[in-house]
């Protein structure tokens, strides 16, 4: 499975949690960290919980990936999910604030998940 397949699962994870603010960066081109990094928010540290989970177990049973690291998964602030060529961050709305990895990744190429062009190929 290639790395944007494993990015459109994660999408529909976090929206099945009602995550918010989903962006979504291609990095490949700017950094050997990864192919993707996907940034997302929850309210509370119950739905970034529920987000984080929501993620693991759909790349679990669809792709049958399991994170390399995990990171802040049991506090609920900013959970960090890292598939290797992926990387799903959820944050609480202060901590994405704070962090602005948005900014961080910016020379990335943002990938507009609300084109139709997008929602047709889900």
């Amino acid at each position: 499975m290639d790395s944007r397949s494993i990015v459109d699962i994660a999408i529909q994870a976090c929206e099945d949690k009602k995550a918010r603010n989903i962006q979504v960066i291609n990095i490949d081109k700017v950094s050997s960290l990864a192919d993707w990094i996907l940034i997302t928010e929850g309210l509370s540290d119950v739905q970034v919980k529920a987000i984080s989970k929501s993620v693991e177990d759909r790349l679990e049973e669809e792709a049958n990936l399991l994170p390399i690291r995990k990171e802040g998964t049991s506090e609920g602030k900013w959970a960090l999910l890292d598939y290797g060529d992926v990387l799903v961050n959820i944050f609480q709305p202060k901590e994405r604030s704070y962090y602005e990895l948005e900014s961080f990744w910016s020379n990335g190429e943002k990938l507009n998940i609300e084109s139709p062009i997008y929602s047709n190929e889900k």
